[in-house]
């Protein structure tokens, strides 16, 4: 099957709209059956991320058959064009099980240096936030507005976010609270949402650990269209997992990560 003449944003954001078409019937749903992934923990995993998962991968099928795909619940699926989309069908199920509506459907597209483009989908609040190198916009109940991060600097004026409080390992939280301490406020929970709150001007820092490739890509891309910036916490690429520190701007992403070297 041939590619389609659909840009690659028109395909992500058919993608997104399969995605969300397949979720939003069981979000708030009393009866939804959830599977743990962990034998030590909980990691859960919903028939509302399978399905969108699936969905995602049939238009990919469809539009894109020579890029390969990596998804979190199906693995992954080699390509020929040497490009790889990159899916978490429900970034942050723990939440969506709760009923929160901070989850998102993420979407990188991406080459081996890294993501070229992102999406960050909240279906049900109706938010979605794309970036590459020539978007970066944010289209929701307001309308479209363009993103950009804000310009705080100074680490004791800057909010920071991080998932959960135990962030990972006992050294991974021992860095991200020395960052704290010195922050405006701290807050908690907000999985992929925090990251595009970053490129909305909302929120400066993310700091977090023990991330996969599918968790952080769609991140990436979608903040650096803002202006923002994304690492490790040794200053070097993070599209591939591991930790990572998402910074509003150059200035303040160089205070934070001066810190967290430490760790």
């Amino acid at each position: 099957m041939q590619e389609t003449s659909l840009s690659d944003l028109e395909v992500a954001e058919e993608m997104a709209d399969a995605a969300s078409a397949a979720i939003l019937p069981y979000f708030r749903q009393t009866n939804l059956d959830t599977t743990n992934k962990l034998d030590d923990g909980f990691d859960p995993v919903t028939i509302a991320d399978r399905n969108a998962e699936k969905a995602m991968r049939a238009i990919l099928a469809r539009h894109r058959p020579e890029d390969g795909i990596f998804g979190e619940e199906f693995g992954r699926e080699e390509g020929s064009s040497g490009r790889t989309w990159v899916l978490d069908p429900i970034d942050g199920t723990r939440g969506f099980i709760s009923g929160t509506p901070t989850w998102g459907v993420l979407i990188a597209l991406s080459t081996t240096d890294g993501p070229i483009m992102g999406v960050i989908d909240q279906p049900y609040i109706g938010e979605r936030f794309v970036g590459s190198a020539d978007i970066a916009q944010v289209t929701g109940p307001s309308g479209t507005t363009p993103l950009k991060t804000r310009s705080t600097s100074a680490l004791d004026q800057a909010v920071v976010f991080t998932t959960f409080p135990e962030v990972g390992t006992p050294e991974d939280r021992a860095g991200f609270e020395a960052v704290a301490r010195q922050a405006k406020l701290t807050r908690y929970g907000m999985d992929c949402y925090a990251y595009a709150l970053v490129a909305a001007g909302q929120v400066d820092l993310v700091i977090e650990s023990s991330l996969n490739a599918y968790d952080i890509q769609a991140p990436i891309a979608v903040i650096e269209a803002a202006g923002g910036v994304v690492t490790d916490w040794r200053g070097g690429p993070a599209h591939n997992g591991g930790r990572a520190l998402a910074a509003a701007n150059p200035e303040l992403h160089a205070v934070a990560l001066e810190i967290l070297r430490n760790y």
